[in-house]
């Protein structure tokens, strides 16, 4: 069934870059997993949000949709399938990389420079009559930062097959992931090129990542700012307690060491988490706690 992705995200088909990143941010953090326990249908509208805006936010992905829906022959890279609890995205490749084979054969004498479609991009070395490697591949593919900190599994169909391909903990925007021999054929009988999948990290409604290091807000109650005590922490490895001096005032950050991003290629090392508090007050107070708080802000004085 064709899919509206406009409907989806609530925005209107003219929407820019930015509207449809704010539109999908407060989506996301509506329809959240860790917002929604044990809800599967809010998983279910998560993944369609992800679907949704993996394609409206590509340029390209974008122009193919809206001149040919989601029934696009060359296929979007969407949230399609699941396996052993692990969302995939289908990527299939379009006819355009079988003339780029027959230009290789027929183009002449003189090498071919690479060319860009379908949101991939490729290159090739060939010389004169002789046996050239075939065209690297590069596929956008769009996860979670959920999954970037746990790693992930993303499947690749192409000519007929279907390519598994794991994603490191700690990948970024722009991380690539070398698939070898699965790029274009060789020419005259020489090495397939590779299939590099580049990652982008969308945006997290409740982490902002820099680096390896991420950045959140908690919220605790004024007794607790003043008074001090104990508050949980949500980390993407669970809930961490921390401890709140007395008197912490609003906007005030406290470093969780090493509950950050896990480091690309350094096993065992994570970036940090900074936690923002921002303090909170009781409202519709009766009269008699109205009366306590005017003693208490007198006493002070």
């Amino acid at each position: 069934m064709a899919k509206n992705y406009y409907d989806i995200l609530g925005v209107k088909k003219d929407a820019d870059e930015k509207q449809i990143k704010q539109a999908f941010r407060k989506l996301a953090k509506q329809y959240h997993p860790d917002a929604n326990p044990n809800d599967p249908q809010a998983e279910a509208k998560f993944k369609e949000l992800n679907e949704a805006y993996e394609v409206l936010s590509d340029p390209e992905k974008r122009a193919a949709y809206d001149r040919f829906g989601s029934a696009y022959p060359g296929g979007f890279g969407g949230f399609g399938g699941t396996n052993g609890g692990r969302t995939y995205t289908h990527v299939d490749f379009g006819g355009d990389a079988f003339s780029d084979i027959l230009e290789n054969l027929f183009g002449g004498m003189g090498g071919v420079s690479g060319r860009s479609r379908g949101g991939w991009s490729s290159t090739v070395r060939e010389g004169p009559g002789r046996a050239a490697q075939g065209r690297d591949i590069e596929q956008p593919v769009t996860i979670s930062l959920h999954e970037a900190y746990h790693g992930a599994s993303r499947r690749v169909t192409k000519g007929g097959r279907t390519i598994s391909v794991n994603i490191p903990a700690g990948a970024r925007t722009g991380t690539k992931i070398r698939v070898a021999g699965e790029g274009e054929p060789g020419v005259l009988g020489g090495p397939a090129g590779d299939l590099y999948l580049v990652t982008e990290v969308a945006p997290d409604p409740t982490y902002e990542r820099d680096g390896d290091d991420l950045n959140t807000e908690v919220k605790i109650d004024m007794f607790t700012a003043i008074l001090g005590g104990e508050i949980e922490v949500p980390t993407l490895a669970g809930r961490v307690k921390l401890n709140i001096p007395p008197g912490t005032q609003s906007g005030r950050k406290f470093r969780l060491t090493g509950k950050g991003m896990p480091r690309l290629k350094e096993k065992g090392e994570f970036g940090n988490l900074y936690a923002r508090v921002l303090v909170t007050v009781p409202t519709n107070l009766t009269d008699e706690q109205r009366k306590l708080v005017e003693q208490l802000r007198d006493s002070l004085r």
